[in-house]
């Protein structure tokens, strides 16, 4: 596997040798190559094998599970039917690729999926030559591939492009944007477009588009009428071909309403059983014969194959190791609420206590916490599904009303409604508070969802207000202040548990862009921003120095960081979020703004993304660490440490 992200090595990772007598095909498979080497009849067997061995492999390791167990029929029967890679297989919301990475070379490495130089848990380019396009977010595959076969037709390549998409990407609007475009397109490209149906997002999907695939029904006849007609009547342009053509969209759509798809120039063929391996092999091996834009539509299980997955799907969506037997262990006895928790603890109570609030999700609702809500206010919460821009601009026109919306949203989800978060809240100074989860660095996932530049996007625009808790206690007390200003409002916080403060019931304010003076020291101020400030505070506490939770990123507290400037040799700024154009940079500019020169430490996350590992690990190789903030403050100011041991020797 290539380096990524300036790596100077990669750790040795451990092949898990598959057992040739319990799997006696998928042992052969080490590339696609070898899986096209056998016949028709025997891909149903690999696709149990497959389906097992993927339940034995994320079992020990963790992982997403459900979605992945909902196309082993779609994915074997992909890499048959097509060369790949030179064929183009492009997947979406990436979470379903593993069995696609078990297929394609990493079959005796998927136990390491999410753990530090391990396989990357959605398809990366730099990882494979069968991920063909990086994918972590939703409904990108459609534009992607349609970029590809143009590229590729442009050079007379005739190789084929596929485009995966499903587990609720259809519902997002940009995957509307590209088949209006490829429909529209001439001459036509040539690209297949596989809507793989489960129903599911990570919750379930809604609106009215899985409304519609709902009521979707198998026509077989229709598909076979329609082609035999083709045949006969040849010329498409002909005025024969463009009656019977309209009649057949008429007649179609009383029974299926594929329609949508016919009228955006896509030929829809479908919907097939996901799971029926001669229905799929028959759809493909005829779909890729054809010419123009294609769109196959199956119908699948997420969770297919493992009977507790298949009635739990929400929880089986992505999971811990875990007894295959027995599976998902029940959590007992009382845990350390998360900030996710606190959020939605607080979103309860201040909705209880104002009528004015609605609770805004894009199909995040137990990954932001707002399940209770959902229960407890089901008239004013909205999942509005995979679409988050539409999720900005209703917040914003519920605003307009003198409704109070909270988006809750992750850090890097929020970076789809940039262009809404600006256009239709900040300059209107409309009322809404955004509640942003995964803020910084988040881990296991990768730099798909790493929060790690919402300081920066978000301070740059006028009217927001910034906060970051540096505690449980905190974050409950920020969502209300941010609820009560009069204007857009930001509070982000990171993944995960925090220091383990107490948290209230209250719903307590604080004072707007007002900082914490949490100890008095010297030579030296650190002033820490969200997360990073219980690690600040012990470093501070080792070596002596002056900490400030500095709490809001936008406004800062003017007063404070001017009179610690004419009080300190220098100033060190902390943040989980990237040095550039970050709370730091906020620091700096205020500080040259008013001319006072004070030597600053900007300490954040690198200018690079940074791979899949663990909270912790990505923060030591950020310098983030208590042991990395330590050696860069006594790098900058050795001074420091002189003086720090000759206080203890003569002591």
């Amino acid at each position: 596997m290539a380096e990524n992200g300036g790596s100077s090595s990669r750790r040795h990772r451990i092949l898990a040798s598959i057992d040739p007598t319990r799997f006696p095909l998928l042992s052969r498979i080490d590339a696609p190559a070898d899986l096209r080497e056998l016949g028709r009849d025997q891909l149903r067997a690999v696709a149990d094998e497959l389906r097992a061995y993927l339940i034995e492999s994320v079992s020990r390791s963790g992982g997403h599970f459900g979605a992945g167990l909902g196309v082993i029929e779609l994915t074997v029967a992909l890499h048959h039917a097509f060369d790949t890679p030179d064929d183009r297989l492009v997947w979406d919301v990436g979470h379903q690729c593993y069995p696609h990475k078990i297929l394609t070379g990493r079959r005796d490495t998927i136990h390491t999926v999410k753990l530090r130089d391990g396989v990357a848990p959605f398809p990366k380019r730099c990882e494979s030559p069968f991920d063909t396009f990086g994918v972590g977010h939703s409904s990108t595959s459609i534009s992607a591939a349609l970029g590809m076969a143009v590229a590729l037709a442009r050079q007379g390549d005739p190789r084929r492009v596929v485009a995966v998409i499903g587990d609720g990407a259809m519902t997002a609007g940009m995957a509307y944007e590209a088949l209006n475009h490829a429909g529209g397109m001439q001459p036509e490209p040539n690209l297949l477009v596989v809507l793989n149906d489960n129903r599911m997002s990570i919750s379930e999907n809604v609106g009215g588009m899985t409304r519609m695939f709902g009521r979707l029904t198998a026509s077989r006849t229709l598909n076979a009428v329609r082609e035999g007609g083709k045949k006969l009547l040849g010329d498409k342009q002909g005025a024969a071909a463009r009656f019977v053509r309209r009649w057949e969209e008429h007649w179609k759509g009383m029974f299926v309403p594929s329609t949508l798809f016919e009228e955006m120039g896509f030929h829809y063929t479908g919907p097939i059983d996901g799971h029926d391996m001669d229905a799929l092999m028959t759809a493909l091996d005829t779909l890729k014969g054809l010419k123009g834009p294609q769109l196959l539509h199956v119908v699948t299980t997420k969770g297919k194959g493992y009977e507790l997955a298949e009635g739990d799907q929400i929880g089986y969506h992505a999971v811990g190791p875990f007894d295959p037997a027995q599976g998902l262990a029940r959590k007992g006895g009382a845990k350390k609420p998360t900030y996710t928790d606190v959020f939605g603890d607080w979103l309860c109570d201040m909705a209880a206590a104002d009528e004015r609030l609605h609770g805004i999700t894009p199909a995040m609702r137990e990954g932001s916490g707002l399940v209770r809500f959902s229960r407890e206010q089901p008239q004013r919460y909205h999942d509005v599904a995979i679409a988050e821009q539409h999720a900005v601009t209703l917040a914003a026109g519920m605003a307009c009303e003198g409704a109070k919306p909270v988006v809750a949203i992750y850090s890097s989800f929020l970076q789809r409604a940039y262009d809404q978060l600006v256009h239709d809240v900040a300059i209107q100074d409309l009322d809404v508070l955004f509640a942003i989860d995964r803020g910084g660095v988040v881990g296991p996932d990768g730099a798909t969802h790493a929060g790690n530049l919402d300081l920066s996007f978000l301070r740059c625009v006028p009217n927001m207000v910034v906060m970051a808790p540096a505690d449980e206690a905190e974050c409950r007390r920020m969502l209300s202040t941010g609820f009560h200003h009069p204007g857009p409002a930001a509070v982000r916080y990171p993944r995960g548990s925090g220091p383990g403060v107490a948290v209230g019931t209250d719903l307590d304010t604080l004072p707007v862009g007002r900082a914490e003076l949490r100890r008095e020291g010297g030579p030296l101020a650190l002033l820490a921003f969200g997360a990073v400030v219980p690690t600040a505070q012990a470093v501070a506490e080792e070596l002596g120095l002056t900490l400030v939770n500095m709490r809001f990123v936008k406004p800062l507290d003017r007063e404070l960081v001017l009179r610690l400037a004419g009080t300190h040799e220098g100033f060190v700024t902390l943040e989980d979020n990237v040095v550039a154009g970050g709370a730091g940079s906020a620091v700096a500019e205020l500080l040259a703004a008013e001319g006072i020169t004070v030597p600053v430490l900007h300490l954040g996350l690198p200018d690079r993304f940074q791979d899949h590992g663990t909270r912790e690990e990505l923060l030591a190789e950020a310098g983030l660490d208590a042991s990395g903030i330590r050696r860069a403050v006594l790098a900058r100011w050795p001074a420091l440490d002189r003086r720090r041991r000759g206080e203890a020797a003569t002591g």
